[in-house]
């Protein structure tokens, strides 16, 4: 007897969770975390102004490092994972392989290995400035993920797009840019916005760089102050509130890029 059960994908994601109107829990709780998260930020801020206040104005700059960080690295990231993707695609043996070491070796090594590795370890060769270790090692890593994005992205685009766009007279790389990957931005935009948000999250691992990012103006907050428990419940609530923001505008980008049901 054959079984005909339907076979269904799971997907786990390291990125934050995407709320949906289709997914009224999440959707609903995403609401009461940030009026929740923001209500207590401002409450603390305004009633306890030392340290809360003081806490927030010295942080400030290290918000703005850990965006220049993530937007900078996010844009290499992409290029990277294009590359990358394209590569595993690639009929090329040579080309396809490369592409695949990447991928293997990059996403079997954590990300704080490689920023360990990226600035003390290839410093004992060439002096590497903190931001640019932290940027290369964040895209290097992201860039793996990334190009699997991509892949799957072009792969779920029908077989029959291509032999149109060759009929039409384009060639391979024609027929890639111009008709295979526009399609695709579709599929590929979504995951593409939630490895955006984990990327963000990441970069709290390159203040053992000593750059001067959210988290580590926060521990020279703390090491001055003592004010330990002050100093971390802020600079949670700074990453949640962000993190709960930027989900809700790739929630609204993947509302956007889904297609209409006739």
């Amino acid at each position: 007897m054959k079984d005909n059960k339907q076979k269904v994908q799971i997907e786990v994601s390291d990125g934050a969770a995407i709320p949906t109107k289709k997914d009224f829990g999440l959707f609903t709780a995403w609401h009461i975390t940030l009026i929740a998260a923001l209500s207590i930020l401002l409450y603390l801020v305004i009633r306890y102004p030392d340290p809360y206040l003081d806490i927030l104005e010295f942080v400030s700059d290290g918000i703005v490092v850990t965006f220049e960080i993530t937007f900078v690295s996010i844009f290499f990231s992409l290029i990277l994972g294009l590359l990358t993707g394209l590569g595993r695609l690639s009929k090329n043996k040579c080309i396809n392989l490369i592409a695949s070491i990447y991928v293997e070796v990059i996403r079997g090594i954590p990300l704080l290995v490689q920023l360990f590795y990226i600035y003390y370890a290839l410093g004992s060769f060439f002096k590497v400035p903190p931001f640019v270790a932290a940027v290369t090692a964040m895209s290097i890593c992201y860039g793996a993920y990334m190009g699997e994005v991509f892949r799957a992205g072009i792969e779920s685009i029908d077989k029959g797009q291509t032999e149109a766009a060759r009929s039409l007279g384009f060639n391979t790389k024609q027929t890639m840019f111009y008709v295979i990957i526009p399609q695709a931005m579709r599929t590929i935009l979504p995951p593409v916005g939630n490895e955006f948000i984990a990327l963000l999250k990441d970069t709290s691992l390159v203040s053992i760089l000593a750059v001067g990012d959210l988290l580590r103006r926060g521990r020279e907050f703390a090491t001055e102050s003592f004010a330990y428990f002050e100093t971390y419940t802020m600079v949670a609530l700074i990453y949640l509130l962000i993190t709960l923001l930027l989900s809700k505008l790739v929630s609204i980008t993947e509302e956007k890029m889904r297609p209409y049901d006739n």
